[in-house]
């Protein structure tokens, strides 16, 4: 299988074989992907999985990896038909659809105990004072409207019964180490960082009284989505279909393989020292890969009223935004089904 690698929106229009008519939303989805099928695929973590454990050359279409993933990438991606697949957290598929972009999710993940596996935690800059959480009432928090961060800054504002004005939200998206820089150079008080993050930076300003306080909320959702338009052409929604199976099955694989994961993604993809990549392997946990996604869309919907309200961006239905053809395509493949 001929693989090519894209920078960011380097992508020139997106090949797929001529279709005679676009494929309904409700018309199952083809099981046969058609030759000559090309996804461009922005997610970076699975493609390194799937090259690991083999699954990568069975895949049933050829793949043109875009090194890019989270919201502001994909969806700008997506604008420029330079991608057929993102990989995000669940703000993206909701800001996109307030921006105009129709997409829809095609794969869901959580974690099993995701309160005691946060993906982020509320890290404190030095000097802050912050010793607990409701101690950010009056401080400078930043934020990211359009990003899952974003969101957890709003879900802990709620949980303390802070209003808006009662801090200072300061604008910030979250890119690479921003967050982390802003802390260190004491332009936030606050910000929500990677757990993954949590280590290094409570290694170097916990002496200066930097904190990393847990927020006790689920931030798990992991989702794949696709602009809608990729899903009327049959054999793209065919490959789609295909990568989203592989999608679980790279879940599995990661769960029964820590150490080739540890070895193969955190040490020679990432660059990291092999305590760390256990460290990061404990942190996350064990994957949720559900079969049902009635619960996925009433947690979709809490945060959608939440940021509807507190953004005044109209209410969306989150059941919209699902396609639920897919809804057990993932989890049967996690299952081994």
């Amino acid at each position: 299988m001929k693989l090519t690698y894209l920078l960011p929106l380097a992508a020139a229009l997106l090949a797929s074989p001529a279709i005679a008519q676009p494929l309904a939303e409700t018309a199952p989805i083809p099981e046969r992907v058609p030759p000559g099928t090309t996804l461009v695929i922005g997610d970076p973590q699975t493609r390194v999985a799937l090259t690991l454990s083999g699954e990568l050359a069975k895949l049933p279409f050829k793949v043109e990896w875009a090194n890019i993933s989270g919201g502001p990438q994909t969806i700008e991606a997506f604008r420029a038909k330079a991608l057929d697949i993102g990989s995000v957290a669940d703000i993206p598929p909701i800001h996109a659809q307030w921006t105009g972009l129709e997409v829809r999710i095609v794969g869901a993940k959580f974690r099993r105990d995701p309160v005691g596996h946060p993906i982020y935690v509320i890290a404190t800059a030095p000097g802050s004072g912050i010793a607990k959480l409701e101690d950010i009432k009056g401080r400078k928090i930043a934020f990211s409207p359009g990003q899952a961060q974003g969101a957890l800054v709003l879900r802990v504002l709620k949980k303390l019964n802070l209003r808006h004005d009662e801090v200072q939200l300061v604008e910030l998206p979250s890119v690479g180490d921003a967050y982390v820089n802003a802390l260190a150079s004491k332009l936030v008080d606050a910000a929500p960082i990677a757990e993954a993050n949590k280590q290094r930076f409570v290694q170097n300003y916990a002496r200066d009284g930097a904190k990393a306080l847990p927020h006790g909320l689920r931030d798990d959702p992991a989702y794949l989505y696709v602009v809608k338009s990729s899903l009327e052409d049959p054999g793209k929604a065919a490959a789609i279909r295909a990568y989203v199976q592989a999608w679980g099955r790279a879940a599995k694989w990661i769960e029964t393989h820590p150490e080739e994961w540890i070895k193969g993604y955190y040490v020679r993809d990432q660059g990291l020292k092999a305590d760390s990549g256990r460290f990061l392997v404990e942190s996350n946990g064990d994957p949720d890969v559900p079969l049902d996604w009635n619960g996925a869309i009433e947690r979709q919907q809490e945060t959608i009223d939440l940021l509807a309200a507190e953004l005044k961006k109209p209410v969306l239905k989150a059941a919209t935004l699902f396609d639920r053809r897919f809804e057990q395509v993932a989890g049967a493949a996690y299952q081994g089904e």
